[in-house]
């Protein structure tokens, strides 16, 4: 099992386990633990990670971080938790008392889903005010993959992190500022853009009109780009996913060249879509289809387990769902794109299965 594979798991265990977590300590055992496992560090081995890690600090005497982790007989992160209910602030006293006072350069504030990774890019041996790098991982994308990455225990390597760590703090900042201008923009933010296609003055009147403006601009951009890349990657997918589930269809039952089944350009399509949909959870050697005269079924591993089905061959096309119990919900559907929508539905039908 590769990294993002162990980081996967990790995200399915926080979905499941969330809930039934009411104390900091649960989450320690349930959640934490096993990201620091994760990381390549082996938690029941003191020369590794040290649980309650006492320094005294000042007058401060006998507190304690909820872990830190060694290699070569150095402190090279600190890990102060809460429970995963609870909500992390960046300003962590303990974690700035404790940074000041001992050789590590890396500090991560968790809750067991959200991980904040702090250093001292802005005052040398001083904890910064805002980390540079958050996962959330029940949102995590795949270049958070790569950065976590990094801090396994292989990997580590303290001037190539740093290295880095000033990029991504402020592509982070910049990337958030972009994400309030798009979803309410400011006064300079909508004065820019007005003075580049607007000859008059811009009075209070004007810039007021072209908030809307600028706002559906921004978002209609964002939109296009990501469908723009989307269908890029789509259509990079299914040049090889073609001949492959074409192959499957045929293995699946040679009774369908005796009934006379035509699998569709469109069907296959639809496919490739439910197949990126799946592949986030599940093994993409057992998403498998079997086309039939009525409906188009997509599996996982077994036709015995059907995630939906494609009701292609009328003119309303269907997306058919399947409820806990394999009873089919149809939903109309006007373009393939509209089978996105559905990624939730498509996800726990998948889940049930594989546990």
């Amino acid at each position: 099992m590769d990294f993002s594979d162990h980081i996967s798991q990790l995200a399915n265990r926080v979905e499941k386990l969330k809930p039934q977590l009411l104390t900091e300590e649960a989450t320690k055992n349930a959640l934490i633990m096993p990201f620091i496992q994760a990381l390549g560090y082996d938690v029941f081995n003191p020369s590794e990670v040290i649980p309650e890690f006492t320094s005294d600090v000042g007058i401060k005497k006998g507190e304690k971080v909820d872990y830190a982790i060694v290699q070569a007989n150095r402190i090279v992160i600190l890990i102060e938790c809460k429970g995963v209910n609870d909500k992390l602030t960046n300003h962590d006293t303990q974690l700035i008392r404790y940074f000041h006072t001992c050789e590590a350069k890396f500090a991560i504030l968790t809750n067991g889903q959200i991980f904040k990774f702090f250093t001292d890019l802005d005052d040398n041996n001083r904890l910064d005010d805002k980390p540079f790098f958050e996962l959330d991982l029940l949102n995590i994308k795949e270049q958070q993959v790569a950065e976590l990455k990094k801090f396994h225990k292989t990997n580590f390597d303290v001037e190539k992190i740093i290295s880095t760590a000033s990029e991504l703090k402020y592509l982070n900042a910049i990337k958030i500022i972009l994400n309030q201008e798009a979803e309410e923009p400011s006064e300079s933010f909508i004065r820019f853009f007005t003075s580049q296609v607007y000859a008059g003055k811009a009075t209070a009147k004007v810039l007021e009109q072209f908030k809307e403006i600028v706002k559906k601009s921004v978002n209609q951009w964002l939109s296009d780009k990501v469908s723009s890349r989307l269908k890029s990657a789509l259509e990079k997918e299914s040049e090889n996913d073609k001949a492959e589930a074409k192959k499957i269809g045929e293995s699946m039952d040679s009774e369908d060249e005796k009934n006379n089944i035509v699998t569709t350009q469109e069907e296959i399509d639809g496919f490739t879509i439910v197949k990126s949909i799946l592949r986030t959870k599940g093994e993409i050697s057992k998403i498998l289809y079997k086309d039939n005269q009525n409906y188009f079924a997509i599996f996982y591993d077994k036709q015995t387990q059907p995630v939906c089905r494609l009701h292609f061959n009328r003119a309303q096309k269907y997306i058919g769902l399947l409820d806990e119990m394999k009873k089919e919900e149809r939903i109309p559907i006007e373009t393939l794109d509209d089978i996105f929508q559905y990624s939730d539905r498509l996800l726990r039908t998948l889940e049930n299965y594989i546990g």
